[in-house]
């Protein structure tokens, strides 16, 4: 089952305080448990994440996760460390370059590239690997918190 993370998990960086360059990594390790609550909540059943026999049929051979759920540790990133709560989204863009297998420890870093005044608009460089393969990529705009007065 997925758990709250803690409050002592979370940071928020005000865009006041944000700099291009400022770079935050988390680890997250895949589980059947985890892709099967993901495909429970987002209704995706493909048999490609939940059933070992017919994944073994495929070029992967075995289960894979869904690539949203992969792109959740981004979401993840972004809320509760880089910029932190508060923030939210305004795009993203991924590229999905490689499966990720069930068991697999996928290292998420997210980096800031440009920071935009109007809005307090932050862009970021999103990427998952998992070992020296990039398994996802992409790009994220969102609007971050201004420091209270």
């Amino acid at each position: 089952m997925l758990g709250p993370i803690s409050m002592s998990a979370m940071q928020t960086i005000y865009f006041e305080d944000l700099r291009v360059g400022m770079r935050e990594t988390t680890r997250n390790v895949v589980t059947k448990e985890k892709v099967a609550a993901f495909a429970e909540i987002s209704g995706d059943h493909n048999p490609i994440h939940l059933d070992e026999a017919y994944a073994a049929t495929t070029p992967f051979g075995g289960c894979i996760a869904h690539g949203v759920f992969t792109a959740g540790f981004v979401s993840a990133a972004i809320a509760t460390r880089l910029p932190g709560p508060g923030s939210i989204y305004i795009s993203q863009t991924l590229s999905f370059r490689a499966p990720v297998m069930i068991g697999a420890t996928v290292e998420t870093a997210i980096e800031v590239t440009e920071l935009i005044e109007r809005g307090r608009r932050v862009k970021l460089k999103c990427e998952c690997r998992v070992g020296d393969k990039v398994v996802l990529e992409g790009e994220a705009e969102v609007k971050a918190t201004a420091r209270p007065a």
